[in-house]
């Protein structure tokens, strides 16, 4: 398909499935959108993500309406961390993470493009929105993905699940939102027998509420502390992306500390 055709579609220059992954390239470039370009890397980023997934990826974790800056001396791309309550990075510009970002514009194969922002680490030091601080820049285009991956096979919103994997298996390109050590987690609309909980009607902050609803958690609660301790937290934590980044930062904090997470 044609770069013209694929407009006409609503599609994108680039590949629907590389676009979503470089649609807030300007982000991790501490532009605005207003300031973003065309061109990183010598790709084409920051195009719109079609069928709304981006809009509604950003509804799982923004609220609604004008934003409000909410720590009034935090005016940073930079993510404060709910862990510590501190900024991730000591970093004080985000040309420390060009060559990293450039990585990640660069891939051109969707499938690794996905495995990239799973494990990146400079992706997860941005937050969504300055005026958001405790948003995850890297969980908000996973989320885009999946849901843009679901919205494309013919899924809707109402349809999908957030699902509890095997660590052990293999991720599913684009539909894998978190991967974290011992937690593995994916949004479908075919759970395929495993333990699953629905989204929803509409896209909202409800991470708390979905994670409570789910059959079978991916944390040994009855026999480790440390995980009765993530899994308290996150029953309290509306917003999508700071739930996953949370459920990593954890994860890494406690590693080898805790044994199994199940």
């Amino acid at each position: 398909m044609t770069a013209a055709a694929a407009k006409s579609d609503g599609e994108t220059e680039a590949p629907p499935m590389l676009a979503v992954y470089r649609h807030d390239v300007h982000k991790l470039r501490g532009r605005s959108h207003e300031g973003a370009v065309e061109e990183v890397a010598g790709q084409r980023v920051n195009e719109p993500v079609p069928r709304g997934a981006d809009a509604d990826a950003a509804m799982l974790s923004r609220p609604r309406g004008d934003p409000e800056q909410t720590l009034p001396a935090h005016d940073s791309p930079f993510r404060v961390s709910l862990l510590t309550g501190e900024t991730v990075t000591k970093e004080t510009s985000v040309d420390a993470f060009r060559n990293a970002v450039r990585e990640l514009v660069a891939i051109e194969e969707p499938e690794s493009a996905h495995a990239a922002w799973l494990e990146s680490d400079a992706a997860a030091v941005f937050n969504e929105a300055t005026y958001y601080p405790y948003t995850s820049l890297k969980y908000h285009v996973l989320l885009a993905a999946a849901l843009l991956s679901n919205y494309r096979a013919g899924a809707a919103f109402d349809e999908l699940s957030l699902v509890v994997d095997d660590p052990d298996d293999a991720v599913t390109p684009h539909r894998t939102v978190l991967e974290a050590g011992p937690v593995s987690l994916r949004m479908t609309a075919d759970p395929d027998g495993r333990p699953a909980a629905a989204l929803g009607s509409a896209p909202a902050r409800s991470f708390a509420d979905v994670w409570s609803r789910l059959p079978e958690l991916p944390l040994n609660v009855d026999g480790e502390r440390q995980w009765r301790v993530l899994d308290a937290q996150l029953r309290r934590v509306r917003s999508w992306s700071v739930a996953m980044q949370l459920i990593e930062d954890y994860v890494d904090a406690t590693s080898g500390a805790g044994g199994d997470a199940r």
